[in-house]
């Protein structure tokens, strides 16, 4: 577990442990596993503990597709929210390995809502994105969001260059509707290409006024740094909400502490990867259904 003393990766270690995995931590100073990411030799060392293990799950923040290449030909697990980094990770994957890309709310459990939503080809569906401030979870989410500032969406669906943080679309939410900013969540990646949907991703964050500073950041990047330094205001609620444009039909997922949401979906992901996971890249909406996440909550509108 590589990252394993954070936010994600304590809930992460302990829900694996509670369905039977044994997990070893990696970090700097491990003394059964010492892995530094940062350091010349990380991936060495990567290489040299991975080739041990049944999986290596990526829960550091690190987002570099070589991870992959030095964790085969151990399965491999990624929480990024990248969708560059998802794409490269698949690239790099060794032939035959088992590789879970995007495991956690956003992409994960959003990626699944998308694939439960009825559609035809040529839908386009629009998935918002409310992720809570007020957690310590939180100010980690609004920086990495900040950073998306004036930079273009990766690969977008329709097209030509669009700008993170400036489109604005009003979508559901579960107070009624929010207000969302284009992000570059990479659902649109992750999508069944055989299904020949179109997919945007928006973003709320947990309190208004935090959304709007995201907006004025979006038209003027350069008050990103102060965006990253600003007080988190808000509650730890998140929502989900998948939506085709066409029909209006909605598929919605909310729940308490992204952390640990994030948490027990990846578990439960790693778990099914291990178990029935097909010897290629997938993503979770491949091995597990929202019937297999009862206690996340689900609702259709």
């Amino acid at each position: 577990m590589l990252g394993g003393g954070g936010a994600v990766g304590r809930v992460l270690v302990d829900e694996l442990v509670r369905l039977g995995v044994e997990v070893t931590a990696a970090s700097r100073s491990s003394a059964n596993a010492r892995i530094d990411l940062a350091g010349p030799h990380g991936l060495d060392a990567l290489a040299e503990h991975a080739a041990r293990y049944d999986v290596v799950v990526n829960a550091s923040g690190v987002e570099d597709p070589r991870l992959v290449v030095a964790a085969a030909p151990a399965a491999y697990v990624d929480i990024s929210a990248t969708a560059r980094t998802l794409v490269g990770i698949s690239e790099a994957a060794r032939p035959g390995q088992r590789v879970l890309l995007g495991a956690g709310l956003a992409p994960g459990l959003s990626t699944m809502l998308v694939a439960a939503l009825p559609t035809r080809p040529g839908d386009d569906v629009d998935l918002g994105v409310i992720l809570g401030t007020g957690e310590r979870h939180g100010p980690a989410a609004v920086s990495w969001t900040a950073d998306l500032a004036g930079q273009p969406v990766f690969a977008p669906p329709e097209g030509g260059v669009v700008v993170n943080l400036r489109e604005r679309r009003t979508l559901p939410a579960p107070d009624g509707t929010r207000s969302y900013l284009r992000a570059d969540f990479p659902d649109h990646v992750l999508a069944d290409g055989a299904r020949g949907i179109r997919v945007r991703s928006y973003l709320a964050v947990g309190d208004r006024a935090t959304t709007a500073a995201l907006g004025l950041v979006g038209r003027s990047p350069r008050l990103a740094p102060l965006m990253a330094r600003a007080p988190q205001l808000g509650s730890a609620r998140w929502s989900l909400t998948a939506v085709n444009r066409r029909t209006g039909v909605a598929v919605a997922a909310a729940g308490e502490g992204q952390s640990r949401a994030t948490g027990v979906l990846t578990a439960l992901g790693v778990v099914a990867l291990l178990d029935r996971g097909p010897d290629r890249a997938v993503s979770l909406a491949s091995l597990l259904d929202l019937a297999d996440l009862p206690a996340l909550g689900r609702a259709r509108r």
